[in-house]
């Protein structure tokens, strides 16, 4: 058994000192060698099974072309049977056409088979005796057709005349010739339908009821002279006669003519036929003869190429197998030995070496590297330690910033808040500010009144219509006023409660924008604005109305600044419209718009195009989060250089998110959902 083991180790060291790739080519250039003996082995026996495959192909080719001559010809021969039954034009026609085709089949693809090449002399000699055939039949058949016509039909027709001259010239139904006139009208009669039938179907009792009667009527014929009474009868009846003779003797000729056509039916058509199918079949057993011969070779070299590649394929297994064992063995204990290093080194055994350096083929070379990567882990586990400390340090100032980034978005929504409460301040000042002083201006003129009142000079009456008249002026300002001032309180009011409360609950679309819109009014004083607003009335929401309220603040807010910036004139639009379950709004100006840069980051946070102006970036980031997180909808931005920007929103009438928008404190995962960005 050592000797055994030793013996292997020995193969082994010897094979380990040809590099692997050569090794491996060994392997290949033994499955090449056996690949190429097997290819020109079957090489050769497919040469001889093409050829036995080609013999079988022309016997079946051949036989096709036998079946297509034995199809056309019957096929003739029924035609023929059936033009001299019932002859047409459109029958002919036909039996031309498969005539031809007939020739055809013999003189192209027969003549030109290898097969059939020596038979297509006697074929065509049969084939030609048959379509000859068809040439006197068809003579006969137009003999037979005038005989029928001018020597059967022609007395008939003279026959009925003279019957009617008879008729004619009887003057009286008791005369004596009118019983042999009536017995020789029946039998003519009798005798026209006997000789269609014959002539229609070659019925032999036909035949003989129209000779039968043909007689009748010529026996009748001197009994009607003896009882004729006049010129007339007597000329017409000698007529008779000779037309009955003529028409006998036409009888006569036609069957004859038809018993003729009967003959050659049988001896010139059908016999020329069947002498054609019997050539056919005898080539026919010829054929199957050669195929079976042709089967058996390909049989039997099959079966020969077969035992002989299974024993090349057996030898040469076997071979490579061994040689296959030996190199394998030679590859796979090094590489289990660098596995086993590996997997220590992995495992954090930094101290244990690596086996197998000292080789001088790959698996030496990959040890060498691994002993490497064991010396780079050891100095790795060090780099980590200092890393984990500067790790920790770098976490605490994550958390800083991430305090950081709220607070910006803190103050961002402060500021429009802000901004907000100063607008409404001021604008409520103005009717509050008209009415005090008109209030004051009317306290002073009551307290004149009283004193003109309580003095001694009697009041006039143009005096108490002056101070009805100004007390009724005053009274309309100060309701006027106040009225205004109530309104923007209350539209401020409800726009602050709904920012300051993230409560889900319904409102109509129409009255929510235009409350939005009354509190941004005051902005528009400092800016020639013009607003657009087509927002239909009774389109109801089931969301958040201060989550719309501030997406619109700040929709509004970011054109102000920044489409309409210096002061600026334009146009703002708010539209919006039911699409099915959702509702889409639409917020464009006609003003500076975007590069397509600026677009591409326009919803990211902290982009600003005016940083140096105060701008913090976080406007359309909130505004995006708003709308498609907290009511559950998308977002697509449209905009052009020079030509305006426009948002389009479409959120559901329900929505489907939660209080989870910029009240949401943002970490270090922020939200950035995909949208849509159009620069047309």
């Amino acid at each position: 058994m050592r000797a055994g083991l030793a013996s292997r180790s020995g193969v082994v060291r010897l094979v380990r000192a040809v590099p692997i790739r050569w090794r491996i080519l060994s392997i290949a250039a033994l499955n090449s060698l056996v690949v190429l003996i097997l290819a020109s082995m079957i090489w050769s026996g497919t040469r001889v099974l093409s050829s036995a495959w080609d013999d079988v192909r022309q016997v079946r080719e051949s036989d096709q072309i036998l079946a297509l001559l034995e199809s056309e010809t019957s096929r003739l021969q029924n035609l023929i049977h059936r033009y001299i039954n019932q002859p047409s034009p459109d029958l002919f026609a036909e039996i031309l056409l498969l005539r031809e085709a007939v020739l055809g089949t013999l003189s192209s693809r027969a003549a030109n088979d290898p097969i059939l090449t020596g038979s297509v002399a006697e074929l065509e000699r049969v084939t030609e005796r048959f379509l000859n055939g068809f040439g006197d039949l068809r003579a006969l058949q137009s003999k037979i057709k005038d005989t029928y016509e001018n020597r059967v039909q022609g007395p008939a027709r003279d026959i009925a005349g003279l019957y009617s001259v008879i008729e004619g010239a009887t003057g009286r139904r008791d005369a004596p010739i009118w019983p042999a006139l009536g017995r020789s009208r029946e039998a003519f009669t009798a005798m026209l339908v006997a000789a269609n039938s014959y002539y229609l179907s070659l019925s032999k009792q036909a035949a003989e009821d129209a000779q039968r009667n043909t007689e009748t009527i010529e026996r009748t014929v001197p009994v009607m002279i003896g009882y004729a009474d006049n010129d007339l009868q007597r000329m017409a009846l000698e007529k008779l006669k000779q037309r009955a003779a003529a028409l006998r003797d036409g009888l006569q000729d036609l069957s004859e003519q038809l018993a003729s056509r009967s003959d050659l039916l049988r001896h010139s058509i059908d016999a020329s036929q069947a002498s054609t199918i019997g050539a056919i079949d005898a080539l026919s057993v010829q054929m199957r003869q050669r195929e079976q011969k042709a089967q058996q070779t390909f049989d039997r070299t099959l079966t020969n190429i077969s035992r002989k590649v299974l024993w090349i394929a057996v030898i040469f297994i076997g071979v490579i197998l061994v040689a296959s064992t030996i190199i394998a063995f030679s590859i796979r204990k090094p590489l289990h030995q660098l596995l086993s290093a590996m997997r220590a080194i992995t495992s954090g055994d930094y101290d244990r070496r690596v086996a197998g350096t000292e080789a001088r083929d790959e698996v030496g070379a990959m040890a060498r590297a691994v002993e490497v990567f064991r010396e780079n882990a050891i100095d790795k586990r060090k780099a980590e330690d200092d890393l984990r400390a500067s790790k920790e340090k770098a976490e605490s100032a994550l958390l800083e910033l991430n305090a950081a980034q709220q607070n910006l978005i803190d103050a961002e929504r402060l500021a429009a808040l802000g901004g907000l409460v100063a607008g409404v301040a001021h604008e409520v000042n103005n009717p509050i500010g008209i009415s005090l002083t008109v209030a004051s201006s009317f306290a002073r003129k009551a307290t004149l009144f009283e004193a003109d009142l309580k003095g001694d000079t009697p009041l006039r009456r143009s005096q108490l219509e002056e101070f009805v008249r100004s007390s009724r002026d005053a009274s309309q300002q100060l309701v006027g006023n106040l009225q205004r001032a109530a309104e923007l309180i209350q539209s401020f009011k409800q726009v602050a409660v709904d920012r300051s409360h993230a409560e889900r609950r319904p409102f109509d679309l129409h009255e929510a924008t235009d409350q939005i819109v009354a509190s941004l009014k005051p902005v528009l004083k400092r800016a020639p604005i013009e607003l657009a607003i087509d927002v239909p009335e009774g389109l109801v929401i089931d969301g958040y109305p201060g989550s719309y309220g501030q997406i619109l603040t700040n929709l509004f807010l970011n054109a102000v600044n920044h489409a309409f910036a210096d002061g600026r004139a334009g146009i703002i639009t708010i539209t919006a419209r039911p699409r099915g379950d959702d509702v889409e709004i639409a917020f464009g100006d006609n003003g500076a718009g975007m590069t397509p840069d600026v677009q591409r980051q326009a919803f990211d946070p902290f982009f600003t195009t005016r940083r140096t102006e105060g701008g913090t970036g976080l406007g359309l980031h909130i505004v995006y989060n708003l709308v498609t997180q907290q009511l559950g909808g998308r977002m697509m931005l449209e905009s052009r250089l020079g030509q305006g920007t426009t948002f389009r929103i479409i959120m559901p009438r329900t929505a489907k998110g939660g209080p989870t928008d910029a009240d949401t404190p943002i970490d270090g995962n922020l939200q950035w959902p995909t949208r849509t960005i159009s620069s047309s």
